[in-house]
């Protein structure tokens, strides 16, 4: 296996019980073969961007993983099978939403995956919980970019 690298993960959901699918989604993520989770945000309530339907919780969390970027969107995209994710169109309400926004300093611009995520920098629901986990990742026009979005952090 490779030498691990960290990837930076975003997780979302606002169908069914969002709480408990990202919590459960983030313990999938470390159960991933040559994964281990390093750093998890806390959990931010946010309104949809770009799109209806309810609510979203989300969280960001880093791992460092052996797996490729390839092998490691597969294994998201499984996760979200089995959390019954459905894609109707786009921007649809959805059952969990997993998405790599880092992968160490590797880019990759496909029309199946980018890397860095092209719009992680325009969501509070990115910027913020990744400001919470890896500071020097986000810088203060990170911040003050996404400041009009509604974001609040939920208790335990």
């Amino acid at each position: 296996m490779p030498d691990p690298v960290l990837a930076t993960l975003g997780v979302g959901a606002n169908l069914g019980d969002p709480r408990a699918a990202v919590l459960k989604a983030i313990e999938d993520l470390a159960q991933l073969p040559g994964t281990v989770t390093v750093a998890v945000s806390s959990l931010y309530g946010s309104a949809p961007l770009d799109a209806d339907g309810p609510d979203y919780v989300n969280a960001v969390l880093q791992v460092r993983t052996a797996l490729s970027p390839d092998a490691l969107l597969a294994a998201l995209q499984a996760i979200e099978q089995q959390a019954g994710r459905e894609r109707p169109y786009r921007n649809a309400p959805r059952t969990l939403d997993l998405d790599i926004l880092l992968y160490g300093e590797h880019r990759v611009d496909r029309d199946d995956l980018q890397i860095p995520h092209p719009r992680m920098w325009q969501r509070a629901f990115v910027v913020l919980p990744l400001a919470e986990i890896a500071p020097d990742l986000v810088s203060p026009a990170h911040v003050q970019a996404v400041a009009g979005q509604g974001l609040h952090r939920l208790d335990g």
